[in-house]
């Protein structure tokens, strides 16, 4: 279950996606309550039901709804994915049925959860804040994406992505200033944003307002930027917070070595010279400045974290990892 409102598609919604095509291909019988504008993104053999979640978790219609369809189920699991899905799974709770919370973000409370039978935190600090006594670290798993070389062409000698939700929380703001700064002592180096939101033509008039078109461009929303970095020589995270950022386990699947500012998951995977002192403009365009002149250190030093990730940051690996937390 997932209670997002269908007006934007990030890492949870790609969790949700991935996980269930996952678990049905291992021949579970998998159900998705989600909102009405996400069936297209769960085909079968997964099961759609459309639900009314752009309403608040405790409309009573959205809740009735919810009600009638895990008890014309029968689930054996329900898993909730996000503040709201739990809430609305504690409330619509039926003897017979394990409730499952997964927690992706940081949250300013995440008591709700506390309501559940089990929790699954993305990562060490979200699970460090759990205080359900089933509690679960599982990290995000990724499909392996071959490297097609086809789908986008990066500019640059230097060839740097970011890529997000083009809001606030994930400091691309920050991050074209930080660029300003940083880019001035790499000839050649291109950044390229990949995302859609409600930043995305204040970014535009950004960089034209400080002459960075030739440097950086707002390539809006791919659906394939796992392929992508293949050919990146950076991926660069500027996020003011994280659970576990999806783009980074795709970053290391593909052996394309990453900065970031200092985020869950980003903190807990990489080296210490791979992480910004601080989210502000000045730390981040210093650890650009580090990295933009010095590519092959940077990807020296993350072998280790590129083998880690082969083995653990795959959707296979997560899907086990869940599959254990149900049956535990």
């Amino acid at each position: 279950m997932m209670g997002t409102a269908g007006n934007a598609w990030g890492g949870m919604e790609t969790h949700c996606s991935d996980l269930a095509a996952e678990l049905a291909r291992l021949g579970h019988k998998v159900h998705v309550l989600a909102h009405g504008r996400y069936e297209q993104s769960f085909p079968p053999p997964v099961s759609f039901h459309p639900c009314p979640m752009g309403f608040g978790r405790r409309n009573p219609w959205l809740l009735r709804k919810v009600r009638q369809i895990l008890i014309s189920l029968r689930p054996d699991i329900v898993h909730a994915h996000g503040n709201k899905a739990a809430a609305l799974a504690a409330r619509t709770k039926q003897s017979g049925w394990q409730t499952v919370g997964t927690i992706h973000g940081t949250k300013s409370s995440i008591k709700v959860f506390a309501a559940l039978d089990k929790v699954i935190a993305v990562s060490q600090s979200i699970f460090n804040q759990v205080r359900n006594p089933q509690k679960f670290m599982i990290y995000n798993g990724v499909k392996s994406i071959a490297n097609t070389g086809q789908t986008f062409t990066l500019e640059g000698s230097i060839k740097v992505v970011s890529a997000g939700r083009l809001e606030p929380v994930k400091g691309f703001d920050k991050l074209i200033q930080a660029w300003e700064y940083a880019n001035q002592s790499a000839t050649g180096a291109h950044l390229t944003i990949f995302g859609e939101g409600s930043l995305k033509s204040r970014l535009y008039a950004m960089t034209e307002s400080r002459g960075l078109t030739e440097s950086v461009t707002i390539a809006g929303y791919h659906p394939d930027v796992g392929s992508i970095l293949h050919g990146a020589d950076l991926l660069i995270i500027s996020s003011e917070r994280e659970g576990f950022p999806y783009i980074l386990a795709e970053a290391l699947v593909a052996r394309c070595p990453v900065l970031s500012t200092p985020v869950s998951g980003c903190r807990e995977l990489l080296p210490q010279t791979a992480l910004a002192n601080d989210t502000s403009v000045e730390a981040i365009s210093e650890l650009l400045s580090r990295g933009l002149e010095n590519i092959d250190a940077v990807k020296a030093s993350q072998q280790g974290v590129f083998d880690y990730a082969q083995t653990h940051l795959t959707i296979g690996a997560m899907t086990s990892a869940i599959l254990a937390a149900y049956q535990a």
